[in-house]
């Protein structure tokens, strides 16, 4: 695997570079790798080396590169922390740099919409039945407004002994319809 850093290089960063990638290896094969299972190869003065890691129960055996990178991918944010470096100023080439993990809210979307439509329709549901029962009392109303001037526009007289139909008017009544202040 390719390494490239841009980065004061010397026998102490490569030590801790070297048991950077040993942890690694540990966390993902769930077995004890060392600083010498790592081997750092082609250094050069810009600091681009490759590396290899070895098994730690035979160290002629190479660990195949997929588990390297997967290990590095693991733990890339713990070597980048460990070494005071990040992705832009570290590259492992074959290894894409990392993302962040992509939030994951504690509510599930679809319940968060269910939600939503649910308080919807009982919103409507309330909004039907309050307009049902408003427009009820209105008509109730109404119709007792309506007979109130049915009964002040017509009134029955009787006038020698004949009853008819006439016209009620209000100003000769002797009811106030106004208080008085």
């Amino acid at each position: 695997m390719l390494f490239i850093l841009q980065y004061e290089w010397n026998r102490n960063e490569k030590f801790f570079f070297q048991a950077a990638i040993a942890y690694a290896m540990s966390i993902h094969l769930k077995q004890e790798f060392s600083v010498s299972d790592v081997l750092v190869c082609n250094e050069t003065p810009r600091v681009s080396f490759w590396f290899v890691v070895t098994s730690p129960a035979n160290p002629l055996l190479l660990i195949d590169k997929a588990n390297v990178e997967m290990a590095v991918r693991k733990s890339r944010n713990r070597i980048n922390s460990a070494l005071l470096l990040s992705d832009t100023t570290m590259e492992f080439v074959g290894v894409l740099p990392t993302l962040a993990a992509p939030v994951i809210p504690a509510t599930p979307q679809w319940l968060i919409v269910f939600g939503v439509v649910i308080g919807l329709i009982a919103a409507g549901i309330v909004f039907l039945l309050v307009s049902t029962v408003v427009q009820k009392k209105r008509k109730k109303n109404q119709k007792a407004e309506e007979e109130d001037d049915d009964e002040e526009e017509r009134v029955k007289t009787v006038e020698n002994r004949s009853i008819s139909d006439g016209v009620y008017n209000a100003s000769f009544s002797d009811d106030e319809p106004n208080t008085q202040m």
